[in-house]
């Protein structure tokens, strides 16, 4: 079809729900793949953007650790907090990899023993620009490990990145901009077959895979699983190029 107009401009995932509508896909946020037993991830070519894998809130799911201990315990101010927000808007943003911590001291730990993803803080990590910030969350919260640690259970883990993702087209465009419109280009589509538990847990640990925490405390945006564009086949026992 050549170059086709996005169908949901100034959406960011309009790539992906331009190809929806092209194939008759309905929209829809339920767990499982989103085109019968195959799930379809679709993706601007060249950009650094993450590809999200699914999303799954972190145990102790009772205590809602996100907006309860992350973002009252360990949030600062919403950049448009007194604007856009009420003035005690708080923010909680944070994108956490398996192979080094962020720069507010956050990382996610494998735990073989236990079988189980857990996030890990470490004040000794934080960066200098980060000190004011870290001296409130002293005051909050200590400075000590997190008490107690949000994790995924491998068994649950497991289930859920193998529903959602058991088969897999991963398709990629090419992006332009002509008269103020933006066009895509499906140019670059992978079949990928048999997910794979532990090249997941492999791809977290290389740091190819991520833990997504977006909360504000007007709204919890969701945790996710995302990874590094060109990888999401490194999850898969077979991978075929078909485009």
């Amino acid at each position: 079809m050549g170059w086709i107009p996005n169908a949901r401009p100034g959406n960011a995932g309009g790539v992906g729900n331009t190809l929806e509508d092209l194939l008759g896909i309905e929209e829809n946020n339920l767990p499982i793949p989103n085109a019968a037993e195959w799930e379809l991830k679709a993706q601007r070519k060249n950009t650094s953007s993450l590809t999200t894998l699914f999303h799954t809130e972190p145990s102790p799911r009772a205590i809602k650790f996100v907006p309860e201990i992350f973002l009252k315990l360990y949030g600062w101010p919403h950049r448009h907090a007194g604007k856009r927000y009420p003035e005690d808007e708080k923010s909680f943003r944070q994108t956490i990899s398996g192979n080094g911590y962020s720069d507010r001291g956050f990382a996610v730990i494998l735990d073989f023993d236990n079988r189980r993803i857990q996030i890990s803080f470490d004040a000794d990590k934080v960066a200098p620009k980060h000190y004011d910030w870290l001296r409130h969350v002293e005051q909050r919260a200590g400075s000590g490990e997190l008490n107690p640690q949000p994790y995924w259970g491998f068994d649950d883990l497991a289930y859920k990145a193998g529903t959602k993702l058991l088969n897999c087209f991963y398709v990629q465009a090419e992006v332009k901009r002509f008269q103020g419109l933006e066009y895509f280009r499906y140019n670059d589509v992978k079949l990928l077959r048999k997910f794979s538990f532990a090249r997941f847990l492999a791809e977290i640990k290389s740091g190819n895979i991520y833990v997504d925490i977006d909360a504000r405390t007007g709204h919890n945006h969701g945790t996710k699983f995302r990874m590094r564009q060109n990888c999401i086949a490194n999850l898969y026992e077979e991978a075929i190029q078909i485009i």
